[in-house]
């Protein structure tokens, strides 16, 4: 392809979605820094469909997105890509306000229902006696997810280029003329959709960045020779200083949800917030950990609001963010990639989102 209408930077779940239905409507060239697709954000999720995940500006997202996921077209991939999972949020006392909080912002929006924890949760210790069950969670099959959506892109005529990084960009005309380090590339449009590195995008497209701060996220893989189940809940913590599910028989994935300030990067997991993970872990649960089998860290990009970054640069011509989409990317990911494709093209938005002010997710809240 060597004059695509549109580049998206960032082979991922963003771009990948977003590229799948945008190349129904013009030439679109995916460029990615990485040998493969997904290798960051998107290879490394925790993989749950959760409602409630991302707080009241991304659950519309994420509710529009649940049938997609469930039953997608036949011609996009056989069979969903969703399990039955469910999630209990368990407190202390002291959480109460928490619990209270939480409830509240979603009444009305997302089935909610208060329990015992410890009917659901053996091995629960006593002090954890707060509970709400969101019984519509679901983990998600993503390298699946993914690749479904590179496939339609490819179908409908993109291009992916790996092992291709954005060195420059600048405006040419009515479009742009990118720097690869091999032949320019002129386009009329570049989609910002690369994730950790979004405001080093912009930011070598000459375009201000939106203050989109990547922060690691650390999980562990431990063995629970005694697990009592592996269709447990997703347990998540008020206080979210924790959640955990289990991973098939013997295993759990485990994270302190630690938020920590990096740069973009290939990130790796601390031994500090490993073993933060572990004593938080043992203070829910009596469960006998077998050992460490796995851990891995993931960068989670967050704008300075923490809502999803969708739209046209206010001061940029031809230049789109798609980015800043925290730890919900890829649970949102369908309604997401439909509502950008729709302010790209200037196309009406799918009856399903309908309902939905792209305006909340726009970049111009921050100029």
């Amino acid at each position: 392809m060597t004059h695509p209408d549109i580049v998206i930077i960032g082979g991922g779940m963003a771009g990948a979605s977003l590229g799948a239905e945008l190349a129904a409507h013009a030439r679109v060239l995916i460029l990615e820094m990485e040998e493969r697709a997904g290798y960051h954000a998107t290879g490394r999720s925790v993989a749950f469909w959760e409602e409630t995940y991302g707080g009241p500006v991304v659950q519309p997202l994420t509710t529009a997105s649940g049938p997609m996921l469930a039953n997608p077209d036949p011609d996009f991939h056989a069979g969903g890509f969703l399990s039955p999972r469910r999630t209990l949020h368990i407190g202390r006392p002291g959480d109460a306000p928490l619990r209270d909080a939480f409830l509240d912002a979603f009444a009305g929006k997302v089935d909610l229902q208060p329990v015992d924890p410890a009917t659901l949760v053996p091995g629960l210790r006593p002090d954890w006696t707060l509970g709400v069950m969101e019984a519509s969670c679901r983990d998600i099959e993503v390298a699946a997810l993914h690749q479904a959506y590179l496939r339609r892109f490819r179908r409908r005529g993109g291009e992916v280029r790996l092992a291709t990084r954005l060195l420059s960009a600048r405006r040419a005309g009515e479009g742009w003329r990118i720097e690869t380090g091999g032949e320019p590339i002129p386009c009329g449009l570049i989609v910002n959709a690369a994730g950790a590195w979004a405001d080093n995008v912009a930011i070598a497209c000459g375009v201000a960045p939106a203050g989109i701060t990547p922060l690691r996220r650390t999980v562990v893989q431990l063995t629970i020779p005694d697990l009592p189940s592996p269709d447990l809940p997703l347990i998540m913590d008020f206080a979210s200083r924790f959640y955990f599910k289990p991973e098939g028989r013997g295993r759990v994935w485990l994270t302190p949800h630690d938020e920590e300030p990096s740069p973009p990067c290939d990130a790796a997991p601390e031994e500090l917030a490993v073993a933060q993970a572990i004593a938080r872990f043992e203070e829910v649960v009596d469960w006998r950990i077998g050992g460490v089998e796995h851990m891995w860290a993931g960068l989670r990009s967050f704008a300075p609001d923490r809502a999803p970054v969708y739209g046209f640069d206010p001061v940029a011509p031809g230049f789109f963010w798609f980015a800043g989409q925290g730890g919900f990317g890829i649970q949102t990911a369908p309604a997401a990639a439909l509502l950008a494709a729709s302010l790209v093209t200037g196309d009406a938005p799918p009856p399903v989102l309908a309902s939905l002010d792209s305006r909340v997710y726009s970049p111009a809240r921050f100029r």
